[in-house]
């Protein structure tokens, strides 16, 4: 069973951004962002802390509400104040640093409640996905437990199983693996592999630099709120055009993190 909803067959971008600026207390926190995510695509924001990643994500979700420009969701402008903000919400998985998970609730019920309460799925074929996404993404026998009863690592990927119980047409992740100890950074990255080789369409702000590389279809380096350069993988961590990228990549590189 595939993680994705059934979606008509199109080359037109899964998401758009037109010129988007986003302010908070008069200082910009994006400006004039364009962006084009492919179906089937993966794309990797990276950038320094406060570069403006996960802001460009929230309004992508429209957990933010942008100042200027516009957003489309396969061609619909999610941005017009007429759109409905919760059925757009319900097509977009989202993923944060923080898992988010009720403690009161068990696995299972955790991931059942978004299918069961906003979507109007019956418990039983909310349970059947939850348990089978929970077998697909290594968590077998994990669906009665809480999450204080868990790793870091598990609880992450719980976190990924109910975004993705919803069946999403596109999946937005916010450095999930920023949390975590690094001997459980590759069991989750290791299921965003396993997302990306089923089609998921993604938009991640990581600072695993390595791993974007390696999974991303399309690299956005972002400063000051700005996309300053664009391009494949390839390009953009083996031939940067711009000082500021190969300034950025240099430091990265001196750490040790590429």
């Amino acid at each position: 069973m595939s993680t994705t909803e059934s979606t008509p067959v199109s080359n037109a971008p899964v998401l758009r951004m037109e010129s988007v600026r986003k302010t908070f207390g008069g200082s910009v926190v994006l400006r004039d962002v364009d962006l084009e995510v492919a179906p089937h695509t993966v794309t990797a924001l990276i950038g320094a802390s406060g570069s403006g990643k996960s802001t460009l994500l929230r309004c992508a979700n429209l957990l933010e509400e942008i100042d200027d420009g516009a957003i489309w969701l396969d061609g619909e402008e999610i941005t017009d104040p007429r759109a409905d903000q919760d059925a757009v919400r319900r097509r977009i998985g989202v993923v944060f640093q923080a898992y988010n998970l009720f403690p009161h609730m068990t696995v299972l019920e955790n991931i059942t409640l978004a299918p069961r309460r906003v979507h109007g799925v019956s418990r039983a074929e909310a349970e059947a996905r939850a348990r089978e996404l929970l077998e697909r993404l290594g968590l077998a026998g994990k669906a009665d437990a809480y999450p204080d009863r868990l790793s870091g690592g598990q609880q992450q990927r719980v976190a990924i199983v109910r975004a993705l119980a919803v069946r999403p047409r596109l999946l937005l992740l916010d450095e999930i693996t920023a949390a975590l100890d690094p001997e459980l950074v590759g069991e989750v990255l290791d299921v965003v592999r396993g997302l990306k080789d089923e089609g998921m369409t993604m938009v991640l702000a990581t600072h695993e630099m390595g791993f974007a590389r390696d999974v991303a279809d399309q690299v956005c380096f972002l400063d000051g709120g700005v996309v300053l350069e664009r391009g494949s993988a390839e390009q953009v961590f083996g031939e940067p055009r711009q000082e500021r990228t190969r300034r950025f990549l240099r430091r990265i590189v001196e750490a040790g993190r590429l």
